[in-house]
């Protein structure tokens, strides 16, 4: 097991589940939207903002090829990242796929408390409120969460530290 992927929707807890697991697991840890960051030299929004999604999902996929054929790694995926059909083959050779799976309650709780979401993340669709934002990409991107997954944990109500847990368990009971 070489490289293992957490897989959800934004604010399922992807990273900050990814640092307490890596270490539990002796892995190293990258969130894929902070290197995209890096190697575009823009955050994702502006992006968005001069590019255009295309361009994004570009981006995205290149750099999770990158990732996902290094050793000891624990990758916090973007949210969109399961799009590409070539990203999810490769998330499943290279080790155990987490999906962290989240209510669109409180998805929508904990973007709203996130002071970088506006800053860093664009809206995804045109949808009038936030919530209704989650439910629509929700419904198009939990089927292909269920079929890339390898593990799946529920977040809600629940520590950083059971997740964790719930993931060591889910991997030994794997071995």
């Amino acid at each position: 097991m070489t490289v293992m992927t957490l897989i959800g929707y934004r604010g399922s807890g992807k990273s900050s589940v990814a640092a307490p697991l890596a270490e539990r697991h002796g892995f190293n840890w990258l969130d894929a939207d902070d290197e995209i960051e890096r190697v575009a030299g823009k955050s994702i929004a502006q992006i968005f903002a001069d590019e255009g999604e295309s361009h994004f999902r570009q981006i995205e996929r290149e750099v999770m090829q990158n990732l996902l054929q290094r050793d000891k790694l624990i990758i916090a995926a973007g949210g969109g990242a399961i799009l590409n059909a070539e990203t999810r083959r490769e998330m499943r050779d290279a080790g155990p796929v987490i999906w962290l799976k989240a209510s669109v309650a409180a998805l929508e709780q904990r973007i709203s408390q996130d002071a970088t979401t506006t800053s860093r993340r664009p809206a995804l669709t045109a949808s009038a409120s936030p919530r209704e934002e989650i439910q629509n990409l929700l419904d198009q991107r939990d089927p292909v969460y269920r079929e890339c997954a390898t593990i799946t944990v529920e977040t809600d109500s629940k520590t950083v530290s059971q997740i964790v847990d719930e993931i060591m368990d889910s991997l030994d009971s794997t071995l």
